[in-house]
């Protein structure tokens, strides 16, 4: 029985690992993103930086396959791309070298005194978690929330190591003797390092067993080089199931370099052994070396720098062997779309501001369509709830955003060369444009949260409620047409029927939620489906208050007498006796709420048959 308690805690210590990295990269993805891709792109840009960052984080955090992870992460969440990831992954493989190095002159082991110390695995889980649930539970705002998410899943991930550690920590003495047991046998010395760090989970562990085993017994360097090489490629088992569970394909093209990489690593060490020990150059004497911790420890760093300093050239050679092993999944059609029209924004047009806002106006109507797009997958899970959508409306909205920060970099980018005043009206025209278009995604977001939290908990909106609620739907679907008509076609004649719209939909909404009050005064509903149908409508309205914000910004464009004064028109069209808005608006608010009095007879009808 103690053995298969210690395989629980062994697998309950991987779910711990795999849920840290997990909550780790959605802290990450709802991150403010866009400062913290421009700051890794430029400490990644090119494979030695890359390298050196990866052996620094190493260095800190004291464990390669935490550093290899959290790259993952920040490959999955968009921060990172796979070429990008490929530098620090090597990095990685270094860091935990020097990681070791320098625990051995400072002893780090045998006290609390040094710095270092506050950086062993066993008090940084800990302190991020404590970091995080501060952040999370005390501290206010959605980045600060984001942050705390990422030291929370940072923490579990660490804790989750720790515990498949310390199960398999009263195996020490066989795994000890397990690494020293087949000194001339360089076969069963290498299984025998891969098998004992798959088991721990951490070369820096393995390789202080050996030290330990070097300052008692003694150790050979015949006995013990095809072990270090083995440890190499026993740390890649965590990397291999995090790039076969949950995992898409850049970060397992990531985790693939990874092992990639310590499988050539291995080839060049044992073909370089052999060639030197065939021509002599590695005597009897240094064959039969016996070593202390420290030349175990300089042994295992020599097996990982040289290597990746010999490879660090070909990084781009390994990159292009993973992308044909690992090829891209079909790829979908709009997100195929959205990558192109990134890629139009073209930094070489930023000296010609007319042509170049023209690319970023195109860009922006590509994201009225996607938001569109996004809203009416919202609107489809109320009336067949889909998993997969659900989860394809929140990778369109971190789509979205994408497409945000790089149009309004590109915009603001442009600003040192306007000179023309219709050219800085569009500027300002288009910053407001691709703010709405931004926001309304967000909404249509809520909406389809909204409908994840009625599926969770099992409940659904009434009959008439329901009814309600296809009436403000039909009425968003037009308004949002009208928009992106605006929009693309610069029609400002389009944008006075937007307004006049968007005051209809308001003035139905307001009864919808007089009816809403209605039946929860009387029971007629569930106080939780209640407080979402409210949310649904809120989110409605604030999409056809965005319509009408980039309509009004249209006419403002060219019209001298609303520009700047936006707000002050829109008060005094709502209060005006324009006959043409009036009888837009009569039209709009009559058919609307012609339907919602029918909806509402129904209902009584079914409440009181006999009347």
């Amino acid at each position: 029985m103690d053995m298969f308690y210690r395989i629980v805690s062994l697998l309950g210590g991987l779910a711990l690992f795999l849920y840290g990295m997990r909550t780790m990269g959605d802290g990450l993805k709802n991150c403010s993103g866009n400062a913290m891709r421009i700051a890794l792109k430029k400490v990644t840009d090119r494979p030695i930086k890359g390298f050196i960052l990866g052996l620094l984080i190493t260095c800190v955090i004291q464990s390669s396959t935490a550093c290899i992870v959290l790259t993952v992460g920040l490959v999955g969440a968009g921060f990172l791309t796979f070429r990008q990831s490929v530098g620090v992954v090597l990095g990685a493989e270094v860091g935990t070298t020097i990681t070791a190095q320098i625990i051995r002159l400072m002893d780090l082991s045998a006290g609390t005194g040094s710095i270092l110390y506050f950086f062993k695995s066993d008090n940084l889980a800990p302190m991020a978690l404590i970091v995080g649930i501060i952040l999370i539970m005390f501290v206010r705002g959605a980045s600060t929330s984001a942050v705390g998410t990422i030291f929370i899943g940072f923490g579990v991930l660490f804790v989750g190591l720790m515990n498949m550690s310390a199960a398999v920590a009263s195996l020490g003495d066989s795994l000890s003797n397990l690494l020293t047991a087949f000194e001339h046998n360089y076969i069963l010395q290498f299984f025998s390092g891969v098998l004992v760090t798959g088991i721990i989970q951490s070369s820096s562990a393995v390789i202080g067993i050996l030290q330990t085993l070097a300052s008692s017994v003694g150790v050979h360097f015949y006995g013990v080089f095809a072990v270090i090489v083995g440890v190499n490629i026993g740390d890649c088992l965590t990397t291999y199931l995090v790039c076969r569970i949950g995992a898409k394909p850049n970060q397992i093209r990531t985790c693939l370099v990874h092992i990639i990489y310590t499988v050539i690593e291995a080839t060049l060490i044992f073909t370089t052994i052999a060639i030197l020990r065939g021509t002599g150059i590695i005597s009897d004497s240094l064959w039969n070396a016996s070593l202390n911790a420290g030349g175990v420890a300089n042994m295992h760093s020599l097996f990982r720098l040289i290597p990746a300093v010999i490879l660090l050239p070909f990084i781009n050679k390994i990159a292009d062997l993973v992308e044909k092993i690992k090829p891209d999944n079909p790829v979908d059609e709009e997100d195929s779309e959205i990558e192109n029209n990134l890629r139009d924004l073209d930094e070489h047009l930023i000296d010609n501001p007319s042509i170049a806002l023209a690319e970023s106006a195109h860009l922006i109507g590509h994201m009225i369509d996607v938001a569109i797009h996004n809203y009416q997958s919202a609107k489809g899970q109320f009336r067949a709830y889909d998993q997969k959508r659900a989860e394809r409306i929140k990778e369109r909205e971190l789509l979205l955003d994408r497409m945000a920060d790089a149009a309004n970099k590109y915009i603001i980018d442009l600003s040192p060369n306007i000179t023309l005043d219709s050219d800085t009206r569009k500027q300002s025209f288009q910053f407001r444009a691709l703010n709405c278009f931004e926001r309304i995604g967000d909404y249509a977001n809520n909406i389809g949260e909204a409908a994840t939290a009625l599926q969770e908990n099992s409940l659904s909106f009434s009959t008439q409620a329901m009814a309600e609620l296809e009436v403000v739907f039909s009425a968003i679907d037009k308004i949002l047409e009208q928009t992106r008509t605006a929009f693309k076609y610069n029609n400002p004649d389009e944008s006075i029927r937007i307004e006049a719209m968007e005051e209809a939909i308001d003035d139905v909404i307001d009864i919808l939620q007089e009816n809403h009050i209605d039946r929860m005064v009387h029971r007629q509903c569930e106080v939780l489906s209640g407080i979402h149908f409210q949310n649904v409508l809120q989110n409605l309205e604030r999409i056809s208050d965005m319509c009408s914000d980039m309509a009004v910004g249209l006419l403002g464009r060219y019209d001298d007498d609303i520009h700047g004064q936006e707000h002050v028109f829109i008060h005094d069209l709502h209060h005006s006796n324009d006959p043409d808005y009036i009888k837009e608006y009569r039209t709009h608010l009559n058919q609307y709420m012609a339907q919602v009095r029918e909806i509402t007879q129904l209902a009584n009808s079914q409440e009181n048959p006999q009347s």
